[in-house]
């Protein structure tokens, strides 16, 4: 006779097949030609209250906690895999744009908003707050999954814009909802608490990230685990502290990043490779939310609200912002064409779209209003995911704004730095003018404590000998103390440091 079977067993067993499917909805998303995020997003929809899994999902505070949960997550694994030398170069522009270029998108929508459905001004704006970011989970996820990137400054822009303008959004669209309820004098008050919160977020997000890389090369753990628990922890110690100061969290969160991700310290790849794990099971379960929360059978009566504004929003609102908050940059024409288009919705207003449906459910009419921008925004965000993020890189070949994106084959042999070796690992790509070219392993004469332990030559990885000969387009993986890179870096040429990763 079967016991009794719990019901945190078939909870189990129903979050397990949802994380299944929303796995391999990326397998299914390249069949059917449908982005990844959206095909996730579809799944959840067809396993809530009006599909055929008949989920009921309508807690807006746990959906709210698991948004906020996975934005910060999503955030920092993007934060860390971003190079600073890649957005030192856009760090001036995007940050106009993910400041300026928020509030000049929320105004503009808002008004539109305002006067097409007649609404008050404040949830015109409220509406245009909660579309003004564009998604860091669903550019990213863009290019890891495309085999073309683009040219120039423009993904890093791109990223940078995408990872850094959910601060100012989710300000902006709480800013509205305080002076809905009105819990702010007046709109000025923006003018002197967005830098304030904004500010306190980025000085907590680096100070905390710059004490935990250091503090991880001076504490030697008991166990390899618990270094990526430390991971963990540092995630909820930005937010935390950046919200107790009155900071922006995910500012912070982002911040803490991008300042890990760029200092030298143990574990540091294995933490990334941690992090980006947990960044796609947040993306993952965060779609998957947002799928069952949504009533897809109340789209149709918001459908014609939500073509029109997607349509303001894609074709003149994001243009208009890009256009003149890119006046005085280096970017021409065809770049801010592109980066126009590039502006693609996602999770992130959708979970802000969540906040007003909890804030504003007191009043009935307030509650009402809320659901309908719930609703036109989540119609919104399926319009860009459907329109934007298929053809974003069509126009970039169209624009000859493309390139071949860099092969990144994971090598069958790694290595992880744990603080009890000096050498570091680097590799080294050899070019048609490099010295070392038709040269065997044996002819560079290298010093005794410098290895070349794997080449990858044609997509393929081999185990060099000293008479192997080193042909163009071959990249070299070798380790040494970082000391004896500069005298080795003039065989090749061309040489950039690898991050260390584990066995």
């Amino acid at each position: 006779m079967f016991a009794e079977i719990s019901p945190i067993a078939w909870s189990y067993s129903i979050i397990a097949l949802l994380l299944f499917l929303g796995i391999f909805a990326s397998k299914i998303s390249s069949w059917v030609k449908i982005p990844t995020l959206l095909m996730i997003m579809l799944i959840g929809m067809l396993a809530g209250q009006d599909g055929i899994g008949g989920i009921e999902f309508s807690d807006y505070d746990a959906a709210v906690n698991i948004g906020t949960l996975a934005l910060v997550f999503i955030l920092f694994s993007g934060g860390y895999d971003t190079s600073w030398s890649s957005i030192r170069k856009v760090m001036l522009t995007g940050t106009i744009l993910s400041t300026f270029g928020v509030l000049l998108t929320a105004l503009l929508v808002g008004l539109f908003a305002t006067w097409l459905f007649g609404w008050d001004w404040k949830f015109g704006v409220l509406l245009g707050a909660i579309i003004s970011s564009t998604d860091a989970a669903a550019v990213f996820a863009l290019f890891r999954s495309q085999s073309s990137s683009l040219k120039g400054n423009l993904r890093p822009i791109l990223e940078y814009e995408s990872g850094s303008n959910d601060p100012m959004a989710a300000f902006l669209t709480l800013f509205m909802i305080d002076l809905i309820l009105t819990k702010v004098d007046s709109p000025v008050s923006f003018l002197y608490l967005m830098p304030l919160r904004i500010g306190v977020g980025a000085l907590v997000g680096y100070l905390v990230g710059k004490y935990v890389a250091h503090l991880m090369n001076h504490v030697r753990l008991e166990y390899d685990g618990l270094y990526y628990v430390t991971g963990i922890a540092t995630v909820f110690l930005a937010y935390g502290i950046s919200e107790l100061l009155a900071g922006n969290g995910f500012m912070a969160v982002y911040v803490c990043g991008v300042t890990m991700g760029n200092h030298r310290f143990i574990f540091k790849h294995g933490l990334g490779r941690f992090h980006d794990g947990l960044a796609w099971l947040m993306q993952v379960t965060l779609f998957l939310a947002l799928g069952l929360l949504v009533t897809p059978s109340e789209l149709p009566q918001i459908a014609l609200k939500g073509t029109l504004l997607a349509i303001f929003l894609m074709f003149i609102a994001r243009p208009a912002t890009i256009f003149l908050s890119l006046l005085f940059s280096n970017f021409n024409f065809r770049d801010k064409l592109l980066i126009s288009w590039g502006g693609i919705r996602g999770a992130a207003p959708i979970v802000l779209a969540i906040f007003p449906c909890l804030y504003l459910q007191d009043d009935p009419e307030k509650q009402k209003l809320a659901m309908e921008i719930f609703n036109i925004v989540f119609f919104v965000v399926l319009s860009s995911l459907l329109v934007q993020s298929k053809t974003l890189m069509h126009l970039a070949n169209w624009l000859d704004l493309s390139e071949a994106a860099k092969s990144k084959s994971r090598a069958p042999l790694e290595f992880e730095e744990t603080g009890l070796s000096t050498s570091r690992m680097y590799e080294f790509e050899i070019t048609e003018n490099s010295p070392s070219a038709g040269l065997t392993i044996k002819d560079l004469n290298l010093p005794e404590n410098v290895l070349v332990y794997l080449i990858k030559r044609d997509g393929i990885f081999i185990v060099p000998r000293g008479g192997t000969i080193i042909q163009i387009d071959d990249e070299l993986l070798m380790m040494m103390d970082p000391h004896l890179a500069p005298g080795i870096e003039p065989l090749f040429l061309a040489s950039k440091e690898t991050p260390v990763t584990p066995i």
